[in-house]
């Protein structure tokens, strides 16, 4: 526990008095150290040997860096020493000051322990079996079972179980592929001249056939043989082939050679 200091500007922990100090909360100049120090020296003669040495180190350690703050602040020096100049020097001070606050909270925690010790002490465990004529009596596991029961459990146990169905609805099969759209748009398209997507694909049932002839679409504009355009925002998509019309020759596995083929 910190030393308790009483002076006319303040009151309260001497280690916390260090730190108003160093952040400027207090003006150094204004607090009487002597008296500080005097009823410290007191309080070590009337309890002589009950002070801990913890606390006896941590007074000097203050006391000491608030008599060098105030002897600085005392003597004259250059008028542009900034006010953090005066603390240059002490990190080895203040790494001192944060470990012997660790140790006291180290030491804190080993009194806690002692005292949990302590408490434990006072507990008696048993010494001795249990009393005589005490029975541990196990609980009957059959007693709510009956032949019943039985025979239910073996039944549902042994009945047959329904063979798993795998529902493959979702499984969707390639009845046409993009490569034999691809022949047949190429077949088509250059004798229909202009003509809609959605007109192309009316007489469609099956969503993955619209799918496919869309991407058979795009296969045949990116190799340039088409033209596609809109007249508004979400307006029917116009299809027109561009060049001339294709024979049989330039149609291999259902895709157009466009290498051979120019149009």
């Amino acid at each position: 526990m910190s030393y308790v200091v009483e002076t006319p500007v303040f009151s309260g922990p001497i280690d916390l008095l260090l730190h108003l100090v160093s952040t400027h909360e207090l003006d150094i100049l204004e607090i009487p150290l002597a008296p500080v120090v005097d009823a410290f020296v007191s309080l070590v003669v009337a309890r002589s040997g009950e002070i801990a040495m913890d606390q006896l180190s941590d007074f000097l350690l203050t006391a000491s860096i608030l008599l060098e703050i105030k002897s600085k602040r005392l003597l004259p020096g250059p008028d542009d020493v900034e006010g953090d100049e005066e603390f240059v020097g002490w990190e080895q001070r203040d790494l001192l000051l944060a470990r012997l606050l660790e140790l006291r909270a180290y030491s804190a925690a080993a009194d806690l322990f002692v005292g949990l010790l302590d408490h434990a002490a006072l507990s008696v465990p048993r010494a001795y079996g249990f009393d005589d004529g005490f029975e541990v009596a196990s609980p009957d596991l059959l007693a709510s079972v009956t032949a019943d029961k039985l025979l239910t459990a073996y039944l549902r146990a042994t009945e047959e179980r329904p063979e798993a169905q795998v529902d493959l609805y979702h499984v969707t099969i390639d009845s046409v592929t993009v490569a034999d759209t691809v022949a047949e748009l190429a077949r088509l398209l250059p004798r229909s001249g202009v003509v809609s997507f959605r007109s192309l694909v009316k007489d469609l049932s099956e969503r993955i056939e619209v799918i496919v002839h869309f991407l058979a679409v795009l296969e045949l504009c990116k190799l340039g043989r088409l033209s596609i355009g809109q007249g508004q925002t979400f307006g029917d998509l116009d299809i027109m082939w561009l060049g001339d019309t294709p024979d049989e020759g330039h149609i291999k596995a259902g895709m157009l050679e466009v290498d051979d083929y120019d149009g």
